[in-house]
């Protein structure tokens, strides 16, 4: 783990989306932070000593869900399904599915693994498989506000992790989307799909992957008013976020029944044309029960310096 100085920093931006306003000064404590985000080898040694079944694996009740697709009330998961030709961004169903048998050691779904991947982030977890994993390390998930203060690595008010300029001197700084999205992935940051750790430069305060690779979770609840607290409402954009299946199946019912936390980061599946979300003050909010191919996480500690 890194540990990250506490501070006052400038929280959110007025230059993008609407739900990262208003820019509004918070102080954080120290704590200490992981470096990079949690892997697949990480979460495996967690399922083994536990016995850990994520939410990706179990059947929904169909008593929750009366009015659902019975074809949906399975174990499985997001996964991202580019299609092959131009189309309109107002859908994101045209690029995500949702695939039974998908979970985080079957990433596209049946017949695929993550052998190779070992040190690629852990995908396909929900919150609650979060806070399960966090427990049995002794650890905790970050604040909204503890993520983004991180993230910064003591550039304030800067655009990036890394500073205001997207590839300084040429160089990718993270795993995003260059090309069209969803269907031309140039590729160019050297990556289709996630990235092993720490394959890019780390920010000023050595934690890699602060942006792109996966979203990451954060035990804020969302709220479109950046400033704001208290109830849930509902997302300004849902970006590339897609919403589970299962929770659409209910959208009628309080919203309440489906509690978001933030998510931070981006993932490589954010690109200028559709997603520009990689930066710091960046968030979108999920619902606790949602697993996709591109949101993991990782850990802080709040306790003493070092020595």
């Amino acid at each position: 783990m890194v540990w990250v100085p506490g501070g006052t920093f400038w929280m959110g931006s007025e230059d993008f989306y609407p739900e990262e306003r208003p820019v509004h000064q918070v102080t954080v404590d120290a704590f200490w932070m992981d470096a990079h985000q949690v892997t697949v080898a990480e979460f495996r040694r967690f399922v083994k000593d536990t016995g850990h079944v994520t939410t990706a694996e179990v059947a929904p009740d169909p008593a929750d869900y009366p009015d659902a697709d019975r074809s949906l009330l399975v174990p499985g998961s997001l996964v991202f399904t580019p299609p092959d030709h131009p189309v309109s961004l107002d859908d994101y169903r045209r690029w995500w599915s949702w695939v039974p048998g998908a979970d985080w050691r079957h990433p596209e779904g049946p017949g695929s693994n993550v052998g190779g991947r070992e040190r690629h982030p852990v995908t396909h977890v929900s919150y609650a498989d979060t806070l399960a994993y966090a427990a049995w390390a002794g650890k905790e998930v970050p604040t909204e506000a503890e993520w983004e203060f991180a993230a910064r690595g003591g550039l304030d008010r800067k655009t990036y992790a890394w500073g205001d300029e997207f590839t300084p001197g040429g160089k990718h700084q993270a795993n995003t989307w260059q090309g069209q999205f969803p269907w031309q992935n140039l590729a160019e940051d050297g990556y289709v799909g996630t990235a092993p750790i720490a394959s890019f430069r780390p920010n000023g305060y050595g934690l890699a992957d602060m942006a792109g690779n996966v979203w990451e979770w954060t035990s804020d609840f969302y709220t479109a008013d950046h400033g704001a607290s208290g109830k849930n409402v509902a997302p300004a954009s849902l970006c590339c976020v897609p919403r589970n299946p299962r929770v659409e199946a209910g959208e009628a019912r309080d919203d309440e029944a489906y509690p978001r936390r933030v998510i931070k980061g981006g993932s490589h599946l954010c690109a200028p044309n559709y997603c520009l979300r990689y930066r710091p003050a960046a968030r979108q909010g999920e619902t606790e029960e949602t697993s996709t191919a591109h949101i993991g996480f990782r850990c802080v500690v709040r306790g003493p310096g070092p020595s």
